[in-house]
């Protein structure tokens, strides 16, 4: 499953636009006074204004699965990463033959880089804002996770993550290339103290040649 497109919110597009180019170097493809819109890789990160919204949300960027090091790297001098048990940085999701670091950007949401060995997406050059590959996930706060995602799997031939030990609590649709995380409201974020809160996210994602068009 591929995420193609992710329409978000912020409440400060200026700071918003300035962070991804000039602090991550991601290139704008549209841009006007109440929205901007970046190539992330394959996919497309949107954001629209909203002078009054007040909440977080979280995604995720595949890089390539022995990038990671080089990842930590060169995020040095550009944002800090979040530091988690014992101090590490490193997340090790062993189920999921994964592993991932997380930081902010300048709206406070919660940003992941992962890097997944059960994809053949190794590469030879040096890390740089080019070697993201795409948005691989992108968190969706409901009330009963499972109840949404089978409703997802039943409307668009979707199915849950074979990985994921899904549950009442958090549920996971997808495959290592794209994956939308449905949490229980309240639950917090890892590696962070911040609750999840259901907010307006528009996704169009590609599963065996079909574009579906969700809006939570």
């Amino acid at each position: 499953m591929k995420l193609q497109h992710i329409q978000i919110q912020t409440n400060d597009l200026s700071k918003t636009i300035a962070f991804y180019t000039q602090t991550l170097g991601f290139q704008i493809i549209e841009n006007n006074s109440t929205s901007v819109s970046f190539q992330i890789g394959s996919s497309i990160l949107k954001f629209i204004e909203n002078k009054n919204f007040d909440s977080i949300y979280h995604f995720a960027f595949n890089i390539p699965n022995n990038k990671l090091d080089e990842a930590i790297k060169w995020c040095d001098n550009k944002i800090d990463l979040i530091r988690i048990e014992d101090e590490k940085i490193i997340t090790r999701f062993e189920n999921w033959n994964a592993n991932a670091v997380y930081f902010y950007d300048n709206n406070g949401n919660l940003l992941e880089f992962i890097a997944r060995h059960d994809l053949d997406n190794s590469e030879t050059k040096s890390f740089d804002i080019k070697s993201i590959l795409n948005i691989s996930e992108i968190g969706i706060v409901y009330e009963k996770p499972l109840e949404l995602g089978q409703d997802l799997i039943n409307k668009h031939q979707l199915s849950f993550f074979s990985k994921n030990v899904n549950s009442e609590v958090f549920a996971a649709i997808g495959d290592d290339e794209g994956l939308l995380i449905i949490v229980k409201p309240n639950r917090n974020w890892y590696p962070t103290q911040t609750p999840s809160e259901s907010n307006n996210t528009e996704i169009r994602l590609e599963n065996n040649n079909k574009i579906t068009e969700l809006i939570f």
